[in-house]
């Protein structure tokens, strides 16, 4: 029996459960969902497999009339591209071949613009919504939130502030509408070839809010840097675990020689590093567990000086609570306490096991595969 049209397996699937994060279409498989981390299968009425056939229908019914898009797929294997059914959601798609077949993934967005509450955002991040010019980056594996949060302060500055905001995005993701400030949102491909082509074309079209999707390559930093440089705040993402990572990705990004130029203008421009991760809660569902960086003249040398034994930025984050930062472990160590998630969550989210062990010593704990491996 053949799958229903596209807009009505989709809605079928968003119907089958609550709390949906993700849709994935796989050949030889049912359609699945990511519920907390988690893929399950949905069984609809049809209780078929999908076939090749039916994954590049769906793909290309997703994709719709636009040509480049199709041209892209084919070529190059995978493209990125938004999709909505009306008055129900909006979502991030992927498309890509793989074994000669079509697979696709769904991100779910959330209806309307989420809030600093609604995230759980520490209350100290609203400042950055003040912020005149700089490099502000959100940072996370793939799934971490760091949409979300570029979405709830990009509506801050736009429900307080009179400025032109321009965003540079593949695909579009959560849709702003003209608040005190006026924004503008342009897509790769069908708006614009490249993120580096689009920023270029950014710093002629009088923004005073810059956000970009990802800084993907080495002249999209360069541009970003030269943009924050030049009196403009930029907002970007990077796949990056934390802070000091972050740092070392970008300047890595760059040849040798270039590389402590790079770090000192990066030292002087940046302004926060969010970075995120998504642990599971005892209680159900997921908590955004946040490690934020901010420019202070300590960290601003840490960072131009590569770090050494004792200056490193982790040290700075750990002594800059009155600051507004805050470190994933000391973070972990918090929510283990308030009893919001399990020591095992802590350890297999920490960026160092064997430290939040210590911290959290005088808590009983229960060995376990993943305890006593982080430990030994």
């Amino acid at each position: 029996m053949p799958f229903p049209p596209t807009p009505e397996l989709i809605a079928a699937l968003l119907d089958s459960a609550k709390g949906i994060s993700d849709i994935v279409l796989s050949p030889g498989r049912p359609p699945q969902a990511e519920l907390y981390g988690e893929l399950v299968e949905i069984a609809l009425p049809e209780g078929e497999k999908l076939r090749p056939a039916d994954t590049e229908r769906i793909a290309f019914d997703l994709i719709g009339p636009n040509e480049n898009l199709k041209r892209t797929l084919k070529e190059n294997g995978s493209c990125d591209l938004s999709y909505s059914l009306p008055d129900r959601a909006r979502f991030r798609v992927n498309a890509f071949r793989q074994r000669n077949s079509y697979a696709i993934v769904m991100r779910v967005i959330v209806p309307g613009i989420p809030s600093f509450e609604q995230l759980g955002l520490p209350k100290a991040l609203a400042a950055i919504a003040e912020l005149k010019n700089g490099i502000v980056l959100v940072t996370g594996p793939t799934g971490s939130g760091k949409s979300s949060t570029l979405a709830a302060i990009i509506d801050l500055i736009n429900s307080t502030r009179a400025d032109h905001i321009l965003t540079i995005e593949d695909p579009i993701e959560f849709l702003h509408k003209h608040k005190k400030g006026t924004v503008h949102q342009r897509e790769l491909h069908s708006d614009a070839p490249s993120f580096a082509a689009a920023l270029r074309s950014a710093l002629r079209q009088a923004p005073k809010v810059i956000m970009v999707g990802e800084m993907r390559d080495r002249e999209t930093i360069e541009i970003a840097l030269t943009a924050a440089e030049t009196g403009h705040l930029v907002f970007s993402t990077l796949h990056t675990i934390d802070a000091s990572r972050t740092v070392e990705r970008i300047i890595g990004a760059f040849e040798q020689g270039d590389q402590q130029s790079v770090r000192a203008r990066l030292a002087a421009s940046f302004r926060y590093i969010l970075s995120q991760r998504l642990a599971p809660r005892k209680d159900g569902g997921r908590i955004a567990v946040l490690e934020a960086l901010k420019a202070t003249l300590r960290t601003r040398e840490y960072m131009e000086a590569g770090g050494q034994e004792g200056k490193t930025l982790l040290d700075a984050m750990k002594d800059g609570e009155l600051d507004g930062m805050q470190h994933f472990d000391g973070e972990l160590e918090k929510l283990v306490r308030a009893d919001v998630i399990t020591l095992k969550t802590a350890y297999l989210f920490a960026t160092n096991p064997g430290n939040l062990r210590i911290q959290l010593s005088d808590l009983p704990h229960k060995e376990s595969p993943f305890t006593s491996a982080f430990t030994a």
